[in-house]
């Protein structure tokens, strides 16, 4: 396994609890923030406190780690099969849509405004790339790894679930989706085939 690849594997791991831990930290920072009832990007919206840090360090920060996780750890894997391909350069674009929800603050004055298009733009391109990310990269695995496979199409499903299907309040949908996303890098970084 090369440096980058085992870096890629530690930013894939460390995904899930620094957002677990940055989310909260941050919501405990304002007193009238309820993790409950407000969505998690309200943290980082236009005219909130500490709104730059968080979308840096929520946002752009484990977007950015993604994508590299993406190219050096997925990528890098011994199938080099189509689906995998593909898998792989979806993971990377929602890795990249994920620091976009970052780069892209809803404005939380102003819910119908360009800011909150933009960032909602952002939100919609990292769902449908993940969610087929994981049916390719679920195809990719499957006749190496079942329980591989079967973790992809399980986070896929969750995040398809919470960002198209209304069963959940909003805050708690957003929560499982992200939950799903991060924790998916996190347990499928070391189960992952090194390069050959």
């Amino acid at each position: 396994m090369g440096r980058n690849e085992r870096w890629g594997r530690w930013a894939a791991t460390g995904l899930l609890p620094w957002l677990v831990v940055v989310v909260a930290a941050f919501g405990l920072a304002i007193p009238v923030y309820s993790q409950w009832r407000y969505p998690v990007t309200l943290l980082g919206g236009i005219g909130v406190d500490h709104a730059t840090a968080f979308n840096v360090l929520a946002m752009i920060v484990p977007g950015l780690a993604a994508a590299f996780a993406a190219v050096t750890a997925f990528g890098a894997g011994a199938t080099r099969s189509w689906p995998h391909r593909v898998g792989v350069q979806l993971l990377f674009l929602s890795g990249l849509a994920f620091a976009g929800l970052g780069v892209f603050p809803l404005d939380s004055a102003n819910f119908e405004g360009v800011a909150t298009q933009r960032h909602s733009a952002a939100w919609l391109l990292w769902e449908v790339s993940f969610i087929p990310a994981m049916l390719a990269l679920g195809m990719a695995m499957q006749a190496r790894d079942r329980t591989l496979a079967g973790l992809c199409w399980v986070a896929g499903a969750l995040v398809l679930v919470t960002g198209f299907v209304p069963l959940l309040p909003a805050p708690l949908a957003q929560r499982v989706g992200f939950l799903a996303w991060a924790g998916w890098f996190g347990l499928a970084a070391w189960r992952w085939p090194a390069r050959a």
